[in-house]
């Protein structure tokens, strides 16, 4: 079974960062630092939702009607710039778990990053569906209810803050909670984090 980090790792290392970069007009090592500061703030806004009354059912639901992960074998599609309906749906992925901190988010990400904001608002609605897809296939692996699906992402988005260099995630820090629930396996799922996203991180 490959936990959610592995499966965004190895979708988003190597050459689909090259393809990426092209899609969005922008510098490879420019793209790879802003899907590292994005990743975490995604990751983070998610766990967010899930923790509201509700949220969690509602995100179970949603994996489970409309991201079983198959998105994630036909990447070059959406990294290429050939699948609009899922860039539209990494738009309405974003609205639903920033509501109206996109703005936000974007600006963090241009600051950490050095992309321009343009560059920013092309990169973010195709990230968004890769995150659901990679976490509908890693809730399908594991077997997650919606109770573990919340505290897979408490780890996860740790973990993914864990491997960024320093300094990376310091202009996202409105976006990135505290975990905070004192679960042991925290400090091994941000073991498994740093190895799984070091390609990312081009470490």
């Amino acid at each position: 079974m490959n936990s959610l980090l592995d499966l965004l790792a190895s979708n988003l290392g190597g050459a689909q960062m090259g393809q990426l970069a092209q899609t969005i007009g922008a510098d490879e090592s420019a793209t790879q630092r802003a899907v590292g500061a994005a990743l975490p703030a995604i990751l983070s806004a998610m766990r967010q939702n899930a923790s509201a009354p509700g949220g969690a059912e509602q995100l179970l639901g949603a994996l489970q009607r409309d991201h079983d992960g198959s998105l994630l074998d036909n990447l070059g599609a959406l990294l290429g710039g050939q699948a609009q309906g899922r860039a539209a749906d990494g738009g309405g992925i974003l609205g639903h778990i920033l509501g109206g901190r996109r703005p936000q988010l974007e600006e963090g990400v241009a600051q950490a990053s050095g992309l321009d904001l343009s560059q920013v608002a092309r990169l973010l609605p195709l990230l968004a569906p890769i995150v659901m897809a990679a976490l509908g296939r890693a809730q399908r692996q594991s077997g997650a209810g919606a109770d573990a699906l919340t505290q897979m992402l408490g780890q996860d988005a740790q973990a993914a803050r864990q491997a960024a260099p320093d300094g990376l995630l310091g202009h996202l820090s409105g976006f990135l909670d505290k975990d905070g629930d004192g679960d042991f396996k925290d400090d091994l799922m941000a073991q498994a984090g740093r190895a799984a996203l070091g390609k990312l991180f081009g470490r």
